[in-house]
């Protein structure tokens, strides 16, 4: 694995150099976009709007339009508007993992003590194992900041970066329907249904199985083979039809258990 952050981790005036590895990767199959009369590949090209000539890309910059007027930016200031947060996170604050709406996760990093820091490594994820909480900070990644939380996961820390409240859309633009009838029996039968599915959680129960077909019909389409595209007719239930449906859906529950 490849790092992308390196810096520090300041617990109070515990300073633990480390390194951040991304925790997930891409499952979905290479796609190229190609030319559909001879199978070119298809090319992006940056090209100056002006002149219509390509540009390289160390001639390339980044500009902020303000008052009709592009403002340059260089490394240097996006290093300048905040220098701590682009090599340290500082631990702000200790949190309750249970306190923070799942709606904030956003991408997970492993983090990796240097040499330097092992010791202080292992205390900080001792410390937040005993105490169940997780440290909360800011840090700039890419020239963005980001708030993270770092938590413990099994013997090493990780770094779950969090979402800013104002990134989240409000759902009151949802149209949303007004509160339905249901019957007791409607209620109790939909309970059952749910109690009668209900497993552990094993994650690795579940593969990515679309990407798996597709490689089929690739392989397939390889061959010279046809494709047979699968129909498919969804029936919506109807609010007449709805406690039947959810008792013929127990019924089938309960003999796929009986067959497994």
């Amino acid at each position: 694995m490849r790092a992308v952050w390196s810096g520090t981790i300041g617990f109070g005036l515990v300073n633990i150099p480390i390194k951040l590895y991304s925790a997930v990767q891409d499952s979905r199959l290479n796609l190229d976009m190609l030319d559909r009369k001879d199978h070119a590949h298809i090319k992006y090209k940056r090209v100056n709007e002006d002149t219509g000539k390509e540009v390289p890309w160390d001639q390339i910059v980044k500009g902020y339009l303000y008052n009709d007027e592009y403002i340059i930016l260089e490394d240097e200031d996006f290093q300048e508007a905040s220098p701590e947060k682009s090599k340290m996170i500082t631990i702000e604050s200790f949190v309750g993992l249970a306190e923070i709406d799942d709606i904030y996760f956003e991408t997970p990093y492993y983090i990796e003590p240097d040499k330097a820091g092992v010791k202080a490594y292992e205390l900080l994820l001792k410390t937040l194992q005993k105490t169940g909480k997780a440290g909360l900070g800011r840090f700039v990644l890419r020239t963005s900041e980001h708030l993270a939380i770092i938590r413990p996961r099994e013997d090493y820390l990780m770094l779950q970066q969090l979402r800013f409240e104002q990134e989240i859309r409000s759902p009151e633009e949802l149209s949303l329907p007004s509160a339905a009838k249901l019957t007791k029996k409607e209620l109790d039968m939909a309970v059952q249904l749910v109690e009668s599915y209900t497993t552990e959680f094993d994650i690795s129960q579940f593969k990515d199985t679309y990407h798996e077909d597709l490689m089929k019909i690739i392989k397939a389409k390889a061959t010279g083979k046809r494709r047979t595209v699968k129909k498919m007719k969804v029936v919506h239930t109807k609010s007449s039809d709805l406690f039947s449906q959810l008792k013929a859906s127990l019924n089938s529950g309960s003999n796929k258990k009986r067959a497994s």
